[in-house]
């Protein structure tokens, strides 16, 4: 639909006399012309239109439910697919028929239902160990070898708040999301000094189209940084372009990339998407964490040392974060949306690390990255319960499920970079 000039949203004035794109949207309008609300939602779920009823099942909603009485949030959705030429259809029914029934079994095992005593012992050692890092200071005193044992301790709190803050983000915790938001609010916020908001804003796109060029925000340095995937990389390098030595991008992705992601981009960014959005509550709690920490500190290490302290802090978080989230993506497919049903795009997009008490601990239990981009509802104490439903799946219609040792993934993200570094490179000087 397109709007007759004069006319406003939710307002008589609304035409389907936009011109056809494609065969799909003549179709279409003929179609839904004659067609009230409560069967356009029908239309909807006959042709799988909607995101939430096979892409987005992982949240348990369906279009008819979502929809219904909300006539003109119903026309801006499905004004989408007019104008991007046509809409999704599942070109895998069968697949998508089993992955539903592998939802239904989830939620019959009762694998959405958090432990609440898990959450609260991983909160209670994060707090041990941010209490730990300054009774170290305090009591052996601002020497060397105390500073640093406190900036790794310090480090391992951010890293772990990290990781806590993105399983209340995901509404795993709580059954209320209301409670899921407050408390995310205040680990991220009071205790790793970042915005909610900002959060949610990306890592929401990352989940409905991970390694999707344009469309997943983790991906977005390509091209200006890095060349990333085959086809992308080919691309730049037929188009010749250069914004920096790509064949290069696995050497100096260890000065741009582990070390210096937080503290000198997402540790500036950040206070300028809360002001800009005018997100004051996230502000609020941001500030709280840097007031905390600088009160805490400046008695002993002065000025300096408790500025040196919090980017030595952020360098150790910036790695750790880094290492981890990449090694489950940038190994992976990345390239334009194929529009794809919901489980192909998160397992050609994701892939797993081997099982261990230290790599659950390490990488917050995205060790299981599959699995949770599948059912990213689930807490993530029980993603090593449905793993095994989710390899059956996997096997019986002959796609890959990439499990690995964490240092082999490790080296996946550097030997990845270098292959399409290289690709771009011979597109860029042959083709």
């Amino acid at each position: 639909w397109s709007p007759i000039p004069g006319s406003a949203p939710g307002r008589a004035g609304w035409s389907l006399e936009q011109p056809a794109r494609c065969p799909w949207m003549g179709r279409m309008r003929r179609v839904l012309r004659g067609l009230s609300q409560p069967n356009i939602l029908s239309f909807c779920e006959q042709k799988r239109m909607s995101p939430w009823s096979e892409q987005g099942s992982t949240v348990g909603l369906q279009p008819a439910a979502f929809f219904r009485g909300k006539t003109m949030l119903l026309l801006m959705f499905l004004r989408c697919f007019l104008t991007s030429g046509c809409f999704w259809v599942s070109p895998q029914k069968k697949l998508v028929e089993d992955f539903r029934e592998l939802r239904a079994t989830v939620e019959r095992m009762g694998l959405l239902q958090p432990n609440h005593i898990f959450f609260i012992l991983y909160l209670c050692h994060i707090l041990m160990l941010d209490v730990a890092a300054w009774l170290i200071i305090w009591y052996f005193g601002a020497s060397l070898v105390p500073f640093l044992f406190s900036a790794v301790l310090l480090g391992t709190v951010q890293a772990q708040a990290g990781w806590l803050q993105h399983d209340f983000g995901h509404l795993s915790v709580f059954s209320k999301s209301r409670w899921n938001h407050w408390v995310h609010k205040f680990v991220i916020g009071h205790l790793k000094g970042a915005p909610a908001s900002w959060w949610n804003h990306l890592h929401f796109q990352h989940h409905a189209k991970p390694n999707c060029f344009r469309k997943d925000p983790d991906v977005n340095m390509h091209p200006l940084f890095f060349a990333l995937g085959k086809t992308l990389s080919v691309e730049l390098g037929v188009q010749k372009k250069k914004f920096m030595p790509y064949n290069h991008q696995h050497k100096y992705f260890f000065i741009i990339g582990p070390p210096a992601l937080v503290p000198l981009y997402f540790q500036w960014y950040i206070f300028y998407f809360a002001v800009q959005r005018k997100q004051w509550v996230d502000l609020a709690w941001m500030l709280s964490f840097y007031i905390r920490f600088y009160l805490t500190y400046l008695p002993f290490l002065g000025v300096k040392g408790t500025l040196g302290l919090h980017l030595l802090v952020r360098f150790i978080e910036s790695n750790w974060f880094v290492w981890v989230t990449q090694m489950n993506h940038i190994p992976m497919h990345i390239d334009y949306d194929k529009n794809v049903d919901w489980f192909s795009t998160q397992l050609q997009a994701t892939c797993n690390v081997h099982q261990s008490f230290f790599n659950d601990w390490f990488s917050g239990h995205l060790n299981f990255q599959i699995e949770h981009h599948l059912f990213p509802t689930m807490p993530r104490h029980n993603y090593w319960k449905v793993a095994p439903l989710v390899k059956s799946l996997c096997a019986k219609h002959g796609i890959e499920y990439q499990c690995k040792p964490l240092l082999t993934a490790f080296a996946d993200i550097v030997h990845s970079l270098k292959d399409s570094g290289e690709l771009w490179l011979d597109a860029y000087l042959h083709k």
